[in-house]
């Protein structure tokens, strides 16, 4: 069982990416706007009921992924890096699928913010991910974002095996899937 967790900052290319490394593997991919849109219809994630669906819903599929016959999925994730929440988060997720014989991954990934403000208006981001599709709200989300949160690592501070770290400004979503899995021999 493979679990792999790409992260970075918001329209840094985390769901263009896995969409392409489930093409070249037979992992599923779980971004993280299918929980948060479905709930999104009852619940804001910003409210207490909504993050607190949000994480049931996540909780009950990596259990149910963790325990299959699956050969793995791929999982797309904002890190604040300055929270102990977060890093709580990724740490709960990981060992779930390491105390059932799985590897984890890391897959970082970085982008200036000019090419992120352009990634956050595809077509594929929009039609994948409606809570983004008031643009000039998610623009000042993502700005806000990087004010309030450290959303990339320091070099040296995620100290895992199975980690990669990628500036992906200038590569295609295929190219980064090709780094992925050359470098972890998916």
């Amino acid at each position: 069982m493979k679990f792999v967790l790409i992260f970075g900052p918001q329209a840094v290319g985390k769901m263009t990416v896995g969409q392409e490394l489930a093409k070249i593997t037979d992992l599923k991919l779980f971004h993280n706007h299918m929980t948060i849109d479905l709930v999104g219809q009852f619940f804001d994630y910003g409210t207490e009921e909504g993050k607190r669906l949000v994480s049931l819903f996540r909780q009950e599929i990596f259990e149910e992924v963790s325990k299959s016959s699956l050969p793995g999925m791929i999982f797309t994730y904002v890190w604040a890096f300055d929270l102990k929440a977060d890093w709580d988060y990724v740490n709960q997720v990981s060992q779930l699928f390491e105390s059932r014989e799985g590897t984890v991954y890391f897959v970082e990934l970085e982008a200036d913010l000019e090419k992120r403000l352009e990634r956050n208006k595809t077509p594929n981001r929009l039609e994948h991910k409606p809570s983004k599709r008031d643009i000039e709200w998610s623009e000042n989300d993502l700005k806000q974002s990087m004010q309030e949160y450290r959303l990339n690592s320091f070099h040296g501070e995620i100290k895992r095996p199975n980690y990669i770290k990628i500036d992906n400004t200038n590569l295609s979503a295929k190219e980064v899937a090709d780094i992925i899995s050359e470098q972890f021999h998916f």
